[in-house]
């Protein structure tokens, strides 16, 4: 049954995506306003980026540097950085950015704002936090739009990151991503397991639609 809902739900949310952000649309957290544009992640089609915020809220920020790895609106850095964060977001779609710049400036905050995929041009390796929401349907991205919402048929986002992530990972830091009860978790794992990453969960939180999870990044050597 859930294998049939899931089959049911990934089209949907394309659709209603494609539908609903066909022009701007407002997002609001408490006192912050973002604008969210066509082509970028909804944050109110699902319950991630809403929990995230929340649970944003519970960390110590100040003075801390903050990455966020696939920012789409952006409010999550915009929440950041009004904690008094040091806050680099980045994005590999131009129009999530290009609207990024005007959200932090009508929210009056100062955020660093990179395109790049994944780790491909940050040069910074001393971040504090990193937060990450991924993509995670296992289907392959046609347009720039798809990947907010697809990995690749062979998890490629993931097979990519969790490369890249060891590089970023200290004794210091701490690296969130928050997932869905909806994805291949166990896939998504053995994936971070190949390449010596560890999950700790953090948070698991379930509504009327579906259950999500933050977990804690670690390299295996520092998590035992």
């Amino acid at each position: 049954m859930k294998a049939l809902i899931k089959k049911i739900i990934s089209p949907f949310l394309k659709k209603a995506s494609a539908i609903y952000l066909s022009k701007p649309r407002e997002y609001t957290y408490k006192e912050i306003i973002v604008w969210v544009e066509p082509t970028v992640f909804p944050p109110f089609i699902t319950f991630s980026t809403k929990l995230l915020l929340e649970f944003l809220e519970t960390l110590s920020l100040k003075g801390k540097k903050m990455l966020e790895l696939g920012c789409g609106c952006g409010i999550i850095s915009i929440l950041a950085a009004k904690k008094e964060g040091i806050v680099t977001a980045t994005d590999i779609n131009n129009t999530a950015l290009e609207a990024l710049k005007k959200n932090a400036s009508n929210n009056k905050v100062s955020i660093e704002i990179i395109h790049s995929n994944l780790f491909e041009n940050i040069q910074d390796k001393n971040f504090d936090f990193i937060v990450i929401n991924p993509p995670y349907y296992p289907k392959n991205p046609n347009t720039i739009a798809e990947k907010a919402w697809f990995c690749g048929e062979n998890f490629d986002y993931f097979e990519n990151l969790f490369f890249q992530l060891p590089n970023f990972i200290t004794s210091e830091n701490s690296i969130f991503m928050i997932l869905s009860e909806d994805c291949e978790l166990e896939k998504i794992k053995a994936i971070a397991l190949k390449n010596e990453i560890a999950f700790e969960l953090l948070l698991e939180k379930k509504n009327i639609a579906e259950k999500n999870y933050i977990f804690k990044l670690q390299k295996l050597q520092l998590a035992r």
